[in-house]
């Protein structure tokens, strides 16, 4: 279909539609002829699916999904205005675009929508749902004639936009997984610890080059696939005289060194510093790879290096790998830590500069806006492979790129060789994995060089990507025993975030639980706390008598039961702590292909009093709290400490179902049935056994229930006879004094 073409559908369908709008009849109608008459879709039927379910509780509906494009459609009536609440059958109050949020939580990962579209027949509203915070953008039927390419997403499966950066980043992360199993054949010695290191470093220059290819900031698209193809008979070599000369000054390098080899720029940055790395043999099927899978057929230039540093790090990460999964966090859930902790505040505060009416009074607040985002700086002491620094860093740019838009330079007075001032030299990291803090360093290089180019596309100019100027200040160590302000000092600090570890208190390490304690001194906290709470306590310590504010995500376990009061109380009282927002219980989803469901909460906090209203977020909603506490309720701080005594005059509970038979007593139903073949008289001396797994997954277990059984019945029984005698080993071999107390006499 042409563009003449197109235009006129787009015209006649909204002729025929103005005036129309019933929810109910006129719905699948609607959508199937914008689907054939103006974007050409075949068979729309088959395209599109309507009245979708999904179990919120009770069934519920999406209007429509395009799977093939990942979008969700809320169709509303002509009469419904899409940016008011409307009471749902909860008694909620949500926007439809809230509601379709809410739909979107409950659906299959792999239908996770790229888009959602709130519509009322007259109105567009589209939520890009990589920035699933922003404002819509609107078209109007009205207008299609002349917009419809707005609206090209929901067929465009090749549109860059649909492509989706994390699809993208994912096929980016399988090239690196190929390529790095078969470099790993080539060593000699693929378990030695300084192979993999050699390993790690090689596939990282490597992406970088393929990347600076592709993004042109080597000077020209394909330049290191071309110069690898001139020397695929010698790859190894080539490899290395490439490394060597990226990491040395033109002044400083052989004045007779080959032109293809000249002819790479400086890159700096310590990238290819170490030139005792371990290059391996490079194969006919590595060069094949690189100059084909890895180079001809993909495109470096569009992965988001917010997901792929971590998709990265986790494929080349030998336990990840093992478990086949590749994990990261989704770019929404990072912007739920980022949004309301600064980045809706600097939204907001644009917002208003560019609604200023006069041209002066606006360009001394935009200059005086810019220079603000210059000046914050960022620290996350658990940063894995950088995705919220690198977020983070995105972000800022994207608002200072608004601002030079909004300031409208332009070359012929431009008195300033660079007008961006926002920098990833602001952004501090700590971590303990060596590999990850190279990976998070290059996520931010390349988040730099993406930003640069769309600055250069909003000021008509050219701008030097190489060598590289500005620093991520990535530090490797262990955050718990590292003084953070050898990192950044605390009084130039802005924002602490991120996401800690997410270890159980009793899952903990003896080191990680060292480490714990001597965070916490010799206050008295409970041994059920987390070992997140280490990064709340210390963050809390840190931020005393300064600005900074601090947000973490959490497992919800710290928000809940006996750990509440040690860890909460001491915050409060030691450090005069108060939580400014809240995420209450949802569920957090790596983006991996075994994805982990941990449930979360956000908890954002700081020691500088603040007189504004909190924010609670349950699911869509937004509450305004004039105190937020740690059960993440509006209401005063009150602390429930744990007991051992009931508080009235009952009979005290010690435990539940506590066998303490090392498993040696509890039957599956196949082994219940494989004993009563063998033995068919213990039938009596089985029971069900009901625990809190089987109750809730409607499981069924069994037991040995031998209350009664005499010494005679039980040295009858061979099976039973060689169960007691585990069991008493298992005692018997127990720490536990009364587990050893407890072990059987007869037998």
């Amino acid at each position: 279909m042409t563009d003449v073409q197109q235009r006129a559908a787009a015209k006649e369908f909204t002729q025929y539609w103005t005036g129309r709008g019933d929810e109910k009849q006129e719905t699948q109608r609607f959508w199937i002829d914008l689907l054939r008459n103006v974007y050409g879709v075949e068979e729309p039927e088959k395209a599109i699916a309507f009245e979708y379910p999904v179990k919120l509780g009770h069934v519920s509906f999406i209007d429509g999904y395009i799977r093939e494009t990942r979008v969700l459609i809320e169709q509303k009536g002509a009469d419904i205005d899409l940016r008011r609440g409307y009471k749902q059958s909860d008694g909620s109050m949500l926007t439809p675009y809230q509601q379709a949020r809410r739909y979107a939580g409950y659906l299959p990962h792999d239908m996770n929508p790229r888009w959602i579209v709130v519509c009322n027949f007259h109105e567009f509203h589209i939520h890009d749902m990589n920035r699933p915070n922003d404002e819509p953008e609107v078209v109007e039927l009205d207008d299609l004639e002349k917009e419809y390419h707005r609206l090209n997403f929901l067929v465009d499966t090749g549109d860059e936009n649909i492509k989706k950066e994390m699809e993208v980043s994912l096929q980016a992360g399988e090239i690196v997984g190929i390529l790095y199993d078969a470099l790993l054949k080539q060593y000699k010695d693929p378990e030695s610890p300084e192979i993999l290191k050699s390993l790690n470093a090689l596939c990282v220059r490597l992406v970088f080059c393929l990347y600076a290819e592709d993004a042109e900031i080597f000077g020209g698209h394909g330049k290191f696939h071309d110069y690898m193809q001139r020397h695929q008979n010698d790859a190894r070599r080539a490899l290395i005289d490439l490394f060597r000369v990226l990491d040395t000054k033109p002044e400083a390098r052989d004045p007779y060194m080959d032109d293809d080899l000249a002819a790479f720029p400086y890159v700096n940055g310590g990238l290819f510093a170490d030139e005792n790395i371990i290059i391996p043999r490079l194969d006919e099927n590595i060069v094949d790879l690189i100059l084909h899978r890895a180079s001809e057929d993909f495109d470096w230039s569009s992965i988001s290096p917010t997901i792929f540093g971590a998709v990265f790090e986790s494929t080349l990460n030998p336990e990840t790998r093992r478990s086949g999964g590749m994990h990261y966090t989704s770019i929404e859930n990072i912007h739920k830590v980022i949004d309301p902790l600064f980045l809706d505040d600097l939204k907001a505060e644009l917002k208003e500069i560019q609604e200023i009416a006069i041209e002066r009074t606006r360009k001394v607040k935009l200059k005086a806006f810019q220079g603000k985002l210059a000046g914050l700086t960022f620290l996350d002491p658990a940063c894995g492979s950088g995705n919220f620094l690198t977020e983070t860093y995105l972000s800022l740019r994207r608002l200072e790129n608004e601002v030079l838009a909004a300031l409208n330079y332009n070359q012929m007075i431009l008195d300033m060789n660079n007008p961006i001032q926002v920098s990833i030299s602001q952004f501090y990291g700590i971590e303990i994995n060596d590999f990850a803090v190279t990976v998070a360093k290059t996520a931010l290089w390349i988040a730099e060089s993406q930003m640069m180019k769309e600055t250069e596309d909003i000021m008509h100019m050219s701008l030097d990507f190489l060598p590289l100027k500005s620093y991520a200040n990535i530090v490797e160590g262990n955050a718990l025993r590292l003084d953070w302000e050898s990192v950044v000092p605390k009084r130039e600090l802005n924002y602490i975030m991120g996401n800690p570890p997410f270890v159980g208190a009793s899952m903990m390490t003896k080191e990680q639980k060292a480490e714990a304690v001597a965070i916490f001194g010799k206050i008295k906290l409970s041994n059920s706390i987390d070992y997140v709470g280490a990064w709340y306590y210390k963050a809390a310590k840190f931020a005393v008598e300064t600005l900074v504010r601090i947000a973490f995500v959490s497992t919800n376990s710290i928000t809940q039961g006996e750990q509440v009061a040690p860890l909460w109380e001491t915050l409060y009282e030691h450090y005069g702590i108060h939580i400014d927002f809240a995420y209450r219980t949802f569920r957090w989803d790596s983006e991996a292909n075994m994805k982990a469901h941990v449930h979360c909460v956000i908890i954002g906090f700081s020691t500088t009093k603040s007189e504004n209203l909190k924010r609670i977020y349950t699911d869509e909603r937004i509450q305004m709290a004039e105190n937020i506490n740690p059960y993440l309720i509006d209401a005063p701080n009150v602390f429930i400490s744990s007991r051992s005594t009931p508080i009235c005059n009952i009979t005290p509970m010690v435990y539940g179902n506590k066998p303490t038979d090392g498993g040696h007593l509890i039957l599956t139903k196949e082994e219940k049935n494989s004993v009563l073949l063998k033995e068919p008289n213990l039938e009596r001396w089985i029971k069900p056994y009901v625990g809190s797994v089987e109750f809730i997954n409607k499981k069924m277990r069994y037991c040995f229930w031998l209350k009664g059984i005499t010494p005679s019945e039980l040295r009858a029984s061979k099976i039973l006879s060689a169960r007691i005698e585990a069991v008493r080993k298992m005692r018997s071999e127990s720490t536990a004094t009364p587990t050893r107390g407890s072990i059987p006499k007869f037998v």
